[in-house]
């Protein structure tokens, strides 16, 4: 089997296993961090399919910015587990008929005959820069999409911000300003007591 093949069986079966994993941990940290590993699995494919351009910004974009995003929220919101667990179970054969018809869809839509696409011309060619053709399609003929997604970023960080805020909280702490202004006669008050005896 050529080493090809193998770099793609263990990113396949990598992400597989991150993407169960993310599903069935009881921890929500944990569910975030094997979705982190997920995304670093699908995006070796993407780079084994000389889409170098999608692999990097699945990498720098949801591993870097989205998926902290993820924890933030996560752990900011401190959600109660066992609670949200409750009635799981009776859920669970519409869960499983779903997740049949999804597969059922994708081995269907993965059939070779729905790809009837002739391949790029210019794809293997030394100057092919697929950076520049995705740039040149997502700023010209997508433009506006591209810019409700951004705001739809902006909208979802704002929310995330809302949502962890929990107002001002009492603290004892003390103003820099009154510390370095305070006197010694401020801070020790001497008593002066006649001694006694019992």
């Amino acid at each position: 089997m050529p080493i090809q093949e193998l770099i793609f069986f263990a990113f396949a079966a990598a992400l597989v296993t991150s993407a169960l994993m993310t599903v069935f941990a009881r921890n929500p940290v944990y569910s975030a961090l094997f979705l982190v590993m997920a995304f670093f699995a699908s995006a070796g494919l993407w780079i084994m399919l000389e889409a170098e351009f999608l692999g990097l910004v699945l990498i720098l974009v949801y591993v870097g910015a989205v998926m902290t995003l993820f924890l933030f929220v996560v752990m900011t919101l401190n959600i109660d587990v066992e609670v949200k667990r409750v009635g799981l179970m009776r859920h669970l054969p519409l869960g499983l008929a779903i997740i049949a018809i999804l597969v059922g869809l994708m081995v269907y839509i993965s059939n070779p005959q729905h790809f009837n696409i002739p391949p790029l011309a210019n794809a293997t060619a030394a100057d092919y820069s697929n950076t520049k053709a995705l740039g040149m399609v997502l700023y010209t003929d997508y433009i506006y999409p591209f810019e409700l997604a951004g705001v739809l970023l902006l909208v979802a960080i704002i929310a995330a911000i809302a949502l962890s805020f929990r107002g001002q909280q009492k603290r004892k702490n003390i103003a820099p300003e009154t510390q370095i202004t305070i006197q010694r006669k401020d801070r020790i008050r001497i008593v002066k007591m006649k001694p006694s005896k019992k």
